[in-house]
């Protein structure tokens, strides 16, 4: 029964130093490393077909090096501690792995990076729009107060997928390979999946993050428990995304707003607009899809590797 215990004990202690200690230094973030790996590629000057294949192994080798790391350093805690041998060594064994995974999960950050918005906006529009800027890659330089709460409210609940249950979802199907896979495939999306010069280069990144965020992506707007799970499908078709329309429809809905990207999609239209408070309103729905999220990871991963 020790192994089965090993990923939800080193989940739980992976957002517990999250919720604790926040982000670990810039220099040694996996994440952060992810990043300096995919922007060594030049790739927007190639023709389409051979922007396609390079951008394709060019992600196929940063996810097979992280994938190798992130094998390694599990297959090392497992033979150094050997945590089927006693209670005392799977604790050991669950901390190693849950500060491995934390780096790979960002609730704090996110729910901070949310509030400072509000926070922003009550010096000046002028201020939340530069705070917005921090986290989307839209224009904020137009946006009035109830579209910056509304970028912002639709950020944390797309977020909330990307960095929180997707990870934990990809661990507990394969461990810390899956989650680090996972967040390099998210992290390649974000930086390569545009529809401008990068688009033929970043096509198989935005695919490969479409693929890998399917089911996490359903899975967070039912930890959100929208009251209508048939408007949950309505709304969520409305993106462009096939993924992140369903937590921000989700959030849409468990709170009864209006949110929307001028000119691209209406979610909830019937909703009341945004309105001050209802940031923090969005985080207090988020942070129970943590727990919710987080408890149902646990037990998939548990449930695998119990034979159940």
């Amino acid at each position: 029964m020790a192994m089965p215990l090993l990923l939800p004990l080193a989940l739980a202690v992976a957002l517990a130093v999250d919720r604790l200690l926040g982000e670990p230094p810039t220099w040694a973030h996996p994440v952060v490393g992810m990043g300096r790996y995919l922007g060594l590629f030049r790739l927007t000057k190639l023709a389409p077909a051979a922007g396609f294949i390079a951008g394709a192994l060019a992600w196929l080798g940063g996810a097979a090096g992280v994938a190798c790391i992130a094998s390694w350093l599990e297959g090392w805690v497992l033979i150094a501690l050997q945590p089927w041998a006693s209670p005392l060594r799977l604790a050991g064994a669950a901390v190693l792995i849950g500060l491995l995974l934390k780096p790979l999960l960002a609730w704090r950050m996110l729910a901070d990076e949310a509030l400072a918005v509000e926070a922003a906006l009550a010096e000046s529009l002028a201020a939340g729009r530069a705070r917005l800027s921090r986290l989307v890659s839209r224009d904020t330089s137009a946006l009035s107060a109830t579209e910056v709460r509304e970028a912002a409210i639709e950020t944390l609940a797309e977020n909330l997928n990307d960095s929180v249950i997707a990870p934990l979802f990809w661990f507990a199907i394969a461990g810390l390979p899956g989650a680090a896979v996972y967040r390099f495939a998210n992290t390649a999306d974000a930086m390569w999946g545009y529809r401008d010069e990068r688009e033929w280069c970043g096509k198989w990144a935005a695919r490969a993050d479409d693929v890998l965020s399917w089911l996490p992506a359903r899975l967070t707007a039912l930890v959100l428990m929208p009251q209508s799970p048939g408007s949950l499908l309505r709304e969520a078709r409305r993106t462009p995304s096939p993924n992140s329309g369903w937590p921000m429809a989700a959030m849409a809905l468990r709170l009864g707003l209006r949110l929307s990207k001028p000119g691209v999609y209406v979610l909830h239209a019937a909703g009341r607009p945004v309105r001050a408070g209802d940031l923090r309103a969005a985080r207090g729905a988020a942070r129970q899809a943590v727990a919710a999220g987080a408890a149902l990871m646990a037990a998939l991963a548990w449930s695998l590797r119990s034979g159940l």
